[in-house]
């Protein structure tokens, strides 16, 4: 004998199974104790209650944006300080404020509104023009030392953050995802015929399902 269930949701199915297993396990229904379809459908249950309501994301972004907010604003400070400096013609080393401005702007004045990788890429080359001799001879003339260490860390941790977060989302989206277990555990419910105990007629496990469909429709306590 089998039971046919009608197409059930992720969410409609894992209650139902639930609610068997409660079911079976309440002491009314002795001859299915550790019956072996029941001892699958819990494997079963436990594989696909822990990844049903799973996450696709690690939720780690706002760590992400924050790193991201910390890194835009040392590039932007100095960015400011070498604009505002190399204007002022009368002041010592203008011109190399001037000098290092020319190399921001040759890899993009505006790279704190570029994507995370985008604006990651122009910033690991920005930072490797402004290591060389000369232009950190500049950097050390102005005074900026300190200043462009922090954006140095800045941009470390903001790629260290981000590599945490990718891998935590592929690490998710590899798990297996609950849709495709449906199938797995509906097999369970395939009912065959009740045992036979001399004249006495006991519930079988199709009995205790179809109370729990009807449990399930009228939302009755178990």
């Amino acid at each position: 004998m089998k039971i046919t269930l009608r197409r059930l949701s992720t969410k409609d199915l894992a209650t139902l199974t639930h609610r068997t297993i409660n079911t079976s396990e309440s002491g009314n229904y002795p001859v299915i104790d550790g019956h072996p379809l029941l001892v699958e459908l819990k494997l079963k249950y436990a594989d696909y209650d822990a990844v049903y309501t799973k996450m696709t994301f690690s939720r780690k972004g706002n760590d992400v944006a924050n790193s991201d907010n910390e890194r835009d604003l040392a590039f932007t400070t100095l960015k400011a300080f070498l604009n505002s400096y190399r204007k002022m013609v009368t002041l010592p080393s203008y011109q190399s404020a001037e000098d290092l401005y020319q190399i921001f702007k040759q890899f993009g004045l505006n790279l704190d509104r570029m994507s995370y990788s985008s604006q990651t890429a122009q910033m690991k080359k920005l930072i490797e023009e402004l290591e060389k001799a000369e232009n950190f001879q500049k950097i050390k003339d102005l005074k900026l030392t300190a200043a462009f260490d922090d954006m140095k860390d800045r941009q470390a941790d903001f790629e260290k953050i981000f590599a945490v977060q990718a891998g935590a989302n592929a690490d998710l989206r590899n798990q297996k995802n609950s849709i495709g277990n449906p199938q797995r555990s509906g097999k369970v419910f395939e009912i065959f015929p009740q045992p036979d105990h001399g004249h006495e007629r006991r519930p079988g496990l199709a009995t205790v399902l179809r109370r729990c469909k009807r449990i399930g429709e009228s939302g009755e306590e178990l």
